[in-house]
Order: structure tokens, then sequence, then C-alpha cells
């Protein structure tokens, strides 16, 4: 007998139809003598209209209230995946995060999870139910609920699974797997069969929307083997866990992008010590993230700052940086929402010098233009005009081989390539 958690996303359970499959699904794992959880997401597009109504009543709601909002799509979900699996014959119980002891901080609409209290999964499970858990929601110790952010749900379930000290945790979603690229942008695209927490935090950090960040990394630092899949079908997923001889050693696993950020530029900042601190400090207060960084050399005493940092924190930065200049007695600042982030991820790039010279060259055959560029050892990032993307992900994705049956690899210790 295994303990599984199996997590599914919001287009999993679009629908009632749909509701219905990811009932059978559950109720099929159950027949084959396994322990079973699942975590679901809000139904399709409801955390959506739920932003869509308080936005209709306040351009900026309390955020403890919008927690209160976005936590009821998670519950709507729950309760009709209970009575699916119950109109079919077998026994399931739903709880909400707070009922399934998912205990978080109280930073509301981001909250971080702390501890997972599973005593009433646990005694749910040893009833021979199927538990069902809200997604993406949590309590803070002072009984308040909160909500953990988009893709929040991947890591309840993740969370739910370190807990309960499962066998494996699936993540159901609407495609087989990781791909090389975006499917929908590079229909060349394929599926990796496993990859390492580490490739996998730069994958979801850089725009690959198939895992949420801090999903990875509370998998990576609790040990649990991640299995994404599709809810469609049957066939064998990605398998994302820690790195070993046997995985693929790819020079590049992916090339990501991602267009929903922003940057955001401070013209003519006095160069003095203590400047970015200010900077960076404020937005930090302000609990505005901040991704990529650049600063130009000093001309004349002064300098320009530029950040990249997500949209949806845009008007919290807008602010901030209005504050900032004032107070640094800087020239100007602007925005520009239409810049894409385009990205190269591999374990290779430690032990292959090239790599960037060939991004490079790639991308400027194609025409693109950079305007930001960041590393990592696994990783190279550049900014680039939104409208430049699509063209970006293909040319890379074809000079690096990334189509191919066994993709560009490093020679294993017998001289091989690896596959």
């Amino acid at each position: 007998m295994a303990l599984v958690v199996m997590k599914f996303g919001g287009t999993s359970v679009g629908t009632t139809d749909r509701i219905m499959h990811v009932a059978r699904r559950l109720i099929a794992a159950k027949e084959r003598g396994d322990q079973v959880v699942a975590v679901v997401s809000a139904m399709g597009d409801v955390t959506d209209d739920l932003l869509g109504l308080a936005a209709a009543i306040s351009l900026t709601p309390p955020v403890r209230e919008m927690d209160m909002l976005l936590a009821t799509g998670e519950q709507v979900t729950i309760a009709l995946l209970a009575m699916a699996i119950h109109s079919l014959g077998h026994e399931a119980i739903s709880f909400t995060g707070a009922q399934a002891g998912i205990v978080s901080d109280a930073s509301h609409m981001k909250a971080r999870i702390q501890e997972v209290r599973a005593d009433r999964v646990m005694d749910a499970l040893a009833a021979g139910r199927i538990v069902i858990v809200a997604g993406f929601q949590g309590l803070t110790p002072d009984g308040e609920i909160t909500t953990l952010g988009r893709g929040g749900s991947d890591t309840t379930a993740v969370a739910v699974a370190a807990g309960l000290g499962a066998d494996l945790c699936e993540i159901y979603t609407d495609v087989d797997g990781v791909y090389t690229a975006d499917p929908r942008v590079e229909p060349a695209a394929r599926k990796v069969e496993t990859v390492s927490y580490e490739e996998m935090l730069e994958l979801a950090a850089t725009g690959a929307r198939v895992l949420q960040l801090r999903a990875v990394e509370f998998a990576r630092n609790h040990g649990v083997v991640l299995h994404v899949r599709s809810s469609f079908n049957d066939n064998p997923g990605t398998i994302v866990k820690e790195a070993d001889e046997t995985m693929e050693q790819a020079i590049i696993s992916g090339v990501t992008h991602d267009t929903s950020e922003a940057k955001v530029t401070i013209r003519d900042v006095p160069d003095r010590p203590g400047v970015a601190a200010v900077v960076f400090g404020r937005l930090a207060e302000q609990n505005v993230n901040v991704d990529l960084i650049i600063q130009n050399v000093s001309e004349a005493g002064s300098t320009d700052i530029s950040f990249t940092t997500p949209k949806e924190d845009l008007a919290r930065a807008k602010r901030t940086v209005e504050a900032v200049v004032t107070e640094l007695q800087a020239r100007e600042w602007q925005v520009d929402e239409a810049v894409a982030k385009i990205s190269l991820v591999g374990a290779g790039m430690k032990t292959h010098p090239g790599v960037a010279a060939r991004m490079f060259a790639t991308l400027a055959e194609a025409g693109v233009n950079l305007d930001m560029i960041s590393t990592s050892s696994i990783r190279i990032s550049c900014v680039v005009g939104a409208d430049q993307a699509e063209t970006a992900v293909r040319a890379l994705h074809s000079a690096f081989g990334l189509e191919a049956a066994a993709i560009v690899a490093e020679s294993s210790p017998s001289g091989r390539g690896a596959v």
C-alpha cells in the first residue's frame, strides 16, 4: 500500500464533467490499494472572477479580505469533488486548508506554509476515506485565513505530501509533463522524462508554468519526489527529483519565456554608497519582488538602476519608486511593461563554456535585441521586447537541438553520450 498525494489544477476541475473524471481517477487509485489524498484548485477561471469582483468594489481592497474572498474558490471544488466520489459509491471527506492543519505565516495573499498538522487527514485515511484538501490556503496561528499566491495549490500538495510522509506527490495538469519549451510557442518541444530539483527551480523561476517555484523549493528541502503528468490521459509524465548519475545530463534542458514582468528604470541616481540599499530596501518594505537588476557605469557622479518586477507588484513598485526618486533626488523613473524574459536552463552549463556566446549569437541572427542579462551557474536570462519573445524561444530551441530525440548531452564516464 502506498500513500499518494494527487494534485489537480483549475483546468482539471474546470467543469462538473471534469470533476467526475477526477473522482473516478481517485477511486481507481484507492481500488489499487493506495491511500489517497487529493489537493485541488478552484474551478477554471473562478479565482480570476473573484479578483474581478473585488476590483469592481475597490482598487485597493484590504489584503485580509482578499484572502477571505479568494479562499472560497477551492471550497467549492472540494465539496463538489467529495459529492462526486460519494455518488460513485465511495467514502470521501473534504477539508479546507485550516481543517487539514496547514499553518502559514501572516503574509496575506503571499503566505508561506510553516507547518502541516496532519492528524485529521491521517485519521480520515485510517478510516478508509479518500481525503480532499483545498489548495492555495492556510491558517495563521492567530486563526486568520491566508492564501499562498498564484500556483499555491502545488505548494499545498507538496507540503501535505511532506507532512504525511507520502510515497509520491503527483501534480496533474493540462500538459503531459515538463517540456523543453512551451509547446504552444514551439510545437517541436519535447517532454523531459526526468529533471533535477536544481534545474526545475530555474525553469519555474524563469517562466515554466507547470510547477510553482515555491513548490519545487519545498519538494527539494523535504525530499518529496514529484511526478508531473496530464489529467486527461495515463501517459507517464516528468519525474522531478534529486540529481543522480542515472539522469540525463543535458547541457541545456529547456528554454523558457516569461511576459509577466515589467522593467523599471530610475535615471540619474546619485552614485554614492548606500543608494542601492535604499532603493531595494524600500521595495522590500512594500513586499515588492525584484528579479533582474542592472546598475550602469557611473557618469558625472550619477548612474541608472534598472530592475524587473512581477506586474502584479507593479502598482506598489510605482508608488515606492516615485517616493525613492524624490528621496534620492534622482532625475526620473520609467516603466516598460512590454518586455519578456528569455532563459536557457541546463546543468551542463557548469562544465561547458561557450553557451552564452552561442545564445547571444543565435538571438542576434534572429534580430532579437537584448536589454538586460543575468546568469546563474545553470541559467542564462535576458530581457527582450515582448513582441520578440516567441521568435527568441524558437530560435534558441532549434540552435541547441532541443527538439531532437536525444538532446545535446555531456559525455558519460564511458565516453558515450548520456541520453
